[in-house]
């Protein structure tokens, strides 16, 4: 049975404290190399900004990141098994952050991806299946991102209680049942018959990055 977590999101959609700065380090042009438009992975300077701002990201070896543990699921070898579920945020800038970004723009231009940044959240489920035949797939992979933290919380509570009535293996066999039905769909169309099955709502995401 999936239990629910006491993650929860923060409430601010942007970042109000202003490093302790006076001008850009020299590799500035590092502090936002490879800048994740559509995810939720912090540059360099992001992460300076978090820490400021005491949200602390979680650092891993493929994402650094603020990201929180939203489910637990027992694990077996064999059967549903959890991928992943978690909370995603990223924050966006204003007050003195964002007044302090600005003049950091004037010599580096690149900077202006933080500074027209628009701050979401986001939610990410993903429950997958194996068994003892070789049967091997995704019982439910569901993302959702909004710049609105109602909208969220709301996607976020619907998915909660749609998960902790699902029999994982008695949905397990009917999807493998049905396999004729999904198996050649592409990506988004399989996965809106996934969420059909599920009865959730459409996923979203990858969201414009800038305003």
């Amino acid at each position: 049975m999936i239990e629910i977590l006491n993650a929860q999101f923060y409430k601010n959609q942007t970042w109000e404290k202003p490093l302790n700065w006076v001008r850009l380090p020299s590799n500035s042009s590092e502090m936002v190399e490879l800048f994740d438009q559509n995810g939720y992975r912090l540059t360099k300077l992001e992460r300076a900004y978090s820490t400021a701002n005491e949200q602390f990201y979680t650092l891993h070896a493929d994402q650094k990141c603020i990201r929180k543990p939203w489910m637990s699921y027992k694990e077996e070898s064999t059967g549903p098994h959890f991928n992943h579920a978690f909370l995603f945020e990223r924050k966006g800038y204003s007050g003195e952050a964002l007044k302090q970004l600005k003049e950091f723009a004037k010599d580096n231009n690149l900077v202006y991806k933080l500074v027209n940044y628009r701050g979401k959240w986001g939610v990410d489920f993903s429950m997958d299946y194996v068994d003892k035949k070789g049967n091997a797939m995704e019982l439910l992979h569901f993302e959702y991102d909004s710049y609105n933290l109602n909208e969220v919380q709301d996607i976020k509570q619907r998915v909660e209680e749609a998960m902790v009535i699902v029999d994982w293996d008695f949905a397990a066999q009917l999807i493998l049942e049905k396999k004729h039905e999904w198996i050649d769909l592409e990506f988004f169309e399989q996965s809106k018959w996934k969420t059909d099955f599920f009865e959730l709502p459409s996923e979203r995401f990858k969201i414009n990055a800038w305003e």
